[in-house]
């Protein structure tokens, strides 16, 4: 009589193998965590996925590193607003810090954070309060200053004659008001959304670019992904301003004589938004985007929203496309003429008033402060002078 085992093997010529448990993946860089994110079609757990995007910023910075223990530190303005790709940023910039002061590393240079208060920009009606003591008490080794957006009154005295200049003759400029109420009746003098967010930017550059010299910086590190990047590479040109890309996207000096730096521009902003997503300490300091409003007729938003928008619904689908923008116009060269007039408002190079392609500014030969304004700010001054 056969043994079970016999009669097995006799009637089975193919062991069956039953599957075994499905071994979790695990991260393609340390080869050890399991993954938690998928990044440019590679699977990296949380920590590798830190190292990653710290790498693309610090890499940005390299330029400001120091070799000795004893060398200078270069001092750096980082305009935090917030939102989460200065959030990001400035996360990164702090780890590395403590990161290179705990292994007594040169730090090569240090920074100070500025904020405009969000509420004096924009009635979003978003209290901000809760996140900025966030800020202080999670980071008290940083200095942070706080101000409002019309303090630009008394950080650019001669803004108030380039006010009442950029405005025309119906526009009152009445010194017995506080400078919140004199900012405010300038703003509403300008009826579109298109101009009022161009102008509103500009001014907050003068701002925070005069600041950055009060305070000792060398130079402003903006919290621009490759996303916003490619939009305002896109809605300059638009606008008439495609002459000052070179210090609004690309990496180099200003006109004010003070650097403008860009180390998110090799970085998505869905990556911020991973990032962020990992970093449970940035959850009280990250005011969360507004969702847009898809039943806003378009005449009533910004080229910068709309570029904005078509970025980042096109970035989705072509990546590659979107960041060729930003890189394309990060080589561009600014002009090397230092004897040029510039700008009253911008500080952009005037050049031809009435445009190189034939488009011309209504009333401005009428006009005796047009001289004083490029053609982007001319496009975007009250409808009754242009």
């Amino acid at each position: 009589m056969s043994s079970p085992e016999s009669r097995f093997n006799s009637h089975n010529s193919t062991a069956v193998i039953m599957p075994a448990k499905e071994l979790n993946k695990t991260c393609m860089e340390c080869k050890e965590a399991e993954f938690e994110l998928t990044v440019r079609k590679r699977q990296l757990c949380s920590s590798c996925f830190r190292r990653f995007i710290a790498h693309k910023v610090q890499s940005r910075l390299s330029v400001y590193r120091a070799f000795g223990l004893d060398g200078p530190k270069h001092q750096l303005l980082l305009p935090l607003s917030f939102g989460v790709s200065s959030s990001v940023l400035f996360h990164i910039l702090n780890a590395d810090r403590q990161h290179r002061l705990s292994n007594g590393r040169p730090l090569g240079y240090d920074f100070k954070i500025l904020v405009i208060e969000p509420s004096t920009v924009a009635a979003t009606g978003v209290p901000f309060d809760q996140n900025y003591e966030a800020l202080q008490k999670n980071f008290p080794m940083h200095t942070i200053s706080r101000i409002p957006f019309y303090s630009i009154f008394d950080y650019i005295p001669e803004m108030e004659e380039i006010m009442q200049d950029y405005a025309g003759s119906k526009f009152i400029d009445d010194s017995t008001r506080s400078n919140e109420e004199r900012l405010a009746a300038f703003r509403a003098s300008i009826s579109t959304p298109t101009s009022r967010t161009d102008v509103d930017t500009v001014l907050l550059t003068r701002l925070i670019v005069e600041f950055a010299k009060r305070s000792g910086c060398e130079s402003v590190i903006w919290g621009d992904s490759d996303s916003r990047l490619a939009a305002k590479a896109l809605a300059g040109v638009a606008k008439g301003r495609g002459a000052s890309l070179t210090w609004q996207v690309s990496d180099g000096m200003s006109p004010w004589g003070v650097r403008f730096e860009y180390p998110l521009r090799d970085l998505f902003k869905a990556e911020l938004l991973q990032y962020a997503g990992v970093c449970a300490e940035l959850s009280d300091i990250i005011i969360p985007d507004q969702p847009p409003c898809e039943n806003v007729l378009t005449k009533n938003l910004s080229i910068d929203e709309l570029m904005l928008r078509y970025v980042q619904n096109q970035g989705a689908k072509y990546p590659g496309v979107m960041a060729n923008v930003a890189r394309t116009a990060n080589k561009l060269n600014p002009s090397t003429s230092d004897s040029a007039p510039t700008c009253a408002l911008c500080a952009s190079l005037l050049g031809n008033v009435k445009g190189n392609s034939g488009v011309t500014v209504a009333n401005q030969a009428e006009d005796n402060h047009s001289s004083q304004f490029c053609y982007g700010c001319m496009r975007s001054r009250p409808d009754e002078l242009c």
